[in-house]
């Protein structure tokens, strides 16, 4: 009987892939993808399958539902702005706090979901979010609804911090790019209908019915998820301390990797935020003068993130994240800097080149994670998505000190600067070697 190696040299005799146990296969992934594992020990949902086609129908369902409660407010902001008597900067804390919020709550959810289950984290969140949502409807002060924002934000941190989790661990590492980006197109659908649904109803019925309406369909969502998601099989309940979440926090920011990977979530959700908080205002004056629900179409650039996420993803997992991420960050800096053109086309134009750059880096980025943390990964994933919901708060509202000082060419030289260094952080992260395979204990 030949044994596991002696397999494997056959296979390599034959022109065939190496199959390597799955610790090797994620550290493999993490250099480019493409490695296979183990399938009868490690039981990865592969590209194909049912099982495969199910995970990320209920997923992309998922980031769906998350970003349409999330950013549906976006385009209300001038609307919130006249009806409660506030400036734009202070309008947009509708949006920064709830991301900020959110950003909190993934210190506690991630780790939540490693002592009790992904599934149960995700389902209580979306519930969660969708109710007070709901209730937000009832309000008749600033204060109540940036409150109840607030909670919502918490409530979602519960589905975003987990959803790349459970990903990476149910998902084959040479499929994973492919499946984040499908998630991740989900989120850019979400988020494109969230607003489009918003900004258009708002010119025919209040916005509390708008929002009323994102609720109820979120609950809908909530019951499919709940109905479709398949089961963990790789989740192993770990009791969580304060003592090993220090420990498995530590591990992460001492990788040479990851907490780059964490300052690029903040720069590229900063300049992503910012752009799309204000440049409602530009369209919404002169000399363009567009109506409210003419504004709220503008979302439908999303299409391109919708389009980029999955195929960058793949394109990551053939070539290398390495060799694919920078670009997608320079194909950003290249959209933001069309923006300042004049023609209403052009502006188009230029976001969509920025917001297909931005979901594809994204989407790099959150599987890059996901493969190089291979201890702690609900950890991991909390400290990249805070640090990037964290970068949609801080640079969302600072970016209102520009629109009032300097306009458009504020905004958008203040978001190229954030994406500059991000090109820089890119560049450097290509210098950084791939982890190496632990090699097998010896028998004795």
């Amino acid at each position: 009987m030949s044994t596991s190696g002696g397999t494997d040299r056959d296979r390599a005799n034959r022109g065939e892939e190496a199959i390597l146990p799955p610790e090797s296969a994620l550290v493999a992934a993490e250099s480019g993808g493409g490695t296979a594992c183990r399938t009868g020990n490690a039981d990865f949902i592969v590209k194909g399958t049912p099982a495969f086609r199910l995970t990320v129908l209920s997923m992309f369902a998922a980031g769906f539902s998350t970003f349409a409660l999330l950013y549906c407010v976006q385009p209300l902001m001038p609307i919130f702005a006249k009806e409660f008597g506030l400036r734009a900067a202070s309008a947009s804390l509708v949006l920064s706090l709830s991301t900020m919020a959110l950003a909190f709550g993934l210190i506690f959810t991630g780790p939540l979901s490693d002592a009790v289950g992904r599934k149960n984290v995700m389902v209580t969140a979306m519930l969660g979010a969708s109710a007070f949502t709901l209730i937000g409807v009832f309000s008749q002060s600033w204060t109540l609804l940036l409150i109840l924002r607030i909670l919502v934000g918490l409530c979602l941190s519960g589905l975003v911090a987990v959803a790349m989790t459970y990903l990476s661990e149910e998902i084959h590492p040479k499929d994973l790019g492919f499946a984040m980006g499908l998630y991740i197109g989900g989120n850019a659908i979400g988020g494109m209908l969230g607003r489009l649904a918003a900004g258009v109803l708002v010119d025919f019925v209040s916005w509390r019915v708008a929002l009323g309406g994102l609720g109820l369909v979120s609950i809908a969502v909530t019951l499919l998820f709940w109905r479709i998601v398949p089961p963990s099989r790789h989740f192993r309940a770990s009791p969580q301390s304060l003592r090993t979440l220090a420990a498995g926090y530590a591990t992460h920011l001492r990788d040479r990797a990851l907490p780059w990977l964490f300052l690029e979530g903040f720069l590229l959700m900063g300049g992503f935020v910012t752009l799309f908080n204000y440049i409602s205002y530009r369209f919404l004056e002169a000399p363009y003068g567009l109506s409210q629900s003419i504004v709220g179409c503008v979302s439908a650039v999303y299409v391109a993130g919708i389009y980029s996420s999955p195929r960058v993803g793949a394109l990551a997992d053939k070539f290398g994240r390495r060799r694919v991420f920078w670009v997608v960050i320079g194909v950003m800096l290249a959209g933001v800097l069309v923006t300042l053109a004049s023609s209403l086309w052009v502006i188009l134009a230029g976001m969509l080149l920025f917001s297909g750059g931005f979901f594809g880096a994204h989407s790099v980025a959150s599987s890059w994670v996901g493969r190089r943390a291979l201890k702690a990964r609900g950890q991991a994933s909390s400290l990249y998505l805070l640090s990037y919901y964290l970068g949609g708060s801080v640079a969302g509202t600072s970016g209102g000190l520009f629109w009032h000082d300097h306009g458009w060419p504020g905004v958008a030289i203040f978001i190229a600067a954030l994406l500059v260094v991000a090109l820089i952080v890119g560049l450097h992260l290509i210098r950084i070697p791939p982890l190496e395979p632990v090699p097998p204990a010896s028998k004795i």
